[in-house]
């Protein structure tokens, strides 16, 4: 049985997956941090260790799944706008051809779970599997579409990350510059 909608439900759980392993390194970082500033044995005077724990994965996990849902609908966008720019298909059909990818994003997010004390760890595993993912969608496209279409593809795809990566560098530095320059020193 063939369904295009059978794998429908990954993206959430590969989501999930990686907003949770990037919670777990989280969770210790921040009680560690929460006893370095010697608030962690004030907490748990009005909380369990467990609600402690909780409460902090929790925060983590819907900060997480918010950039990561960000990151999918950008992804989304970027490969959408490339077949719309460089293939002649109005149907939709390469891009069913590639739907199948989302389960490398799930495989993703269940290694990403023995990887959860290094968050680099699991940053690198997400972008090992994004990696193979732009391979899988040109590999699924390219028998429809000519060399100079999928070089279009390509370069479109790595123009629209680096664009937006750049963007969000700049942000943060003039986040950053702007706080040294609020602290008197």
């Amino acid at each position: 049985m063939k369904n295009s909608y059978l794998t429908g439900y990954m993206p959430l759980l590969s989501i999930l997956l990686f907003s949770l392993s990037l919670s777990m390194y989280g969770q210790a970082f921040f009680v560690d941090m929460l006893k370095k500033a010697n608030l962690y044995s004030t907490m748990l005077d009005i909380f369990t260790k467990t609600e402690i724990n909780l409460v902090v994965i929790g925060g983590l996990m819907v900060l997480f799944t918010m950039i990561f849902a960000t990151l999918k609908l950008l992804a989304n966008t970027a490969n959408e706008m490339a077949l719309l720019f460089f293939s002649k298909d109005s149907n939709g059909e390469l891009l069913n051809k590639t739907r199948f990818g989302v389960v490398i994003y799930f495989i993703g997010g269940l290694i990403s779970l023995i990887s959860f004390s290094s968050a680099i760890g699991t940053i690198l595993i997400f972008l090992a599997a994004s990696i193979v993912y732009v391979f899988y969608f040109v590999y699924k496209i390219s028998p429809h579409i000519t060399t100079a279409q999928i070089i279009g593809i390509i370069v479109f795809i790595a123009s629209f990350w680096i664009f937006f990566g750049l963007l969000l560098a700049l942000i943060f530095m003039k986040l950053y510059n702007g706080l040294l320059a609020a602290i008197p020193l």
